[in-house]
């Protein structure tokens, strides 16, 4: 047996599906909002929404499909879930931690944020499991450097890594 399509994460939101949507579309290249739909008259003893509101957003982030549900407030985001941003340079890790803290985002430790929304990102270097991975003492220093980090820096861990113990 063999999986015929993509996992493809269901974020759920009390209203603001779209609003996300259009949000993470705005902060990630090559992204877009494929398909959006309404919740009909039938069920609203169910689902209390309103005819013609949003019920589903299906996007694209950098190819990653994604939903978007307009599901009530029942069920929130917490930490247990996030999306690792693996970057390349400073530039990037500045870029994504800015646009995913704006607008009443929460900056978090090692690397974490909370957007706007509530949802969990660890934006990170691409090469960090390369340090953490590396020798005992290497992976130890890059540790301790991240630690201390909130957004991360690079450069500092990179020095960290490198440094003669």
């Amino acid at each position: 047996m063999h999986l015929s399509h993509p996992l493809t994460p269901c974020l759920w939101f009390d209203t603001k599906a779209e609003d996300a949507a259009r949000f993470y579309c705005s902060v990630f290249p090559h992204s877009r909002i494929t398909q959006v739909t309404h919740f009909p008259d039938a069920g609203q003893e169910v689902h209390g929404k309103p005819a013609g509101s949003v019920l589903m957003v299906v996007f694209e982030l950098g190819g990653q499909r994604f939903s978007a549900l307009n599901g009530g407030p029942q069920f929130t985001f917490d930490e247990a879930v996030s999306f690792q941003v693996l970057c390349e340079s400073q530039d990037e890790i500045d870029h994504y931690w800015t646009a995913l803290t704006a607008d009443g985002g929460e900056e978090g430790p090692c690397g974490w944020l909370k957007d706007k929304f509530g949802l969990s990102w660890q934006i990170a270097p691409a090469e960090i499991g390369e340090m953490l991975s590396a020798d005992p003492e290497s992976s130890a220093r890059v540790m301790s450097a991240m630690l201390k980090m909130g957004k991360i820096d690079l450069g500092a861990l990179q020095n960290a890594f490198r440094q003669a113990g």
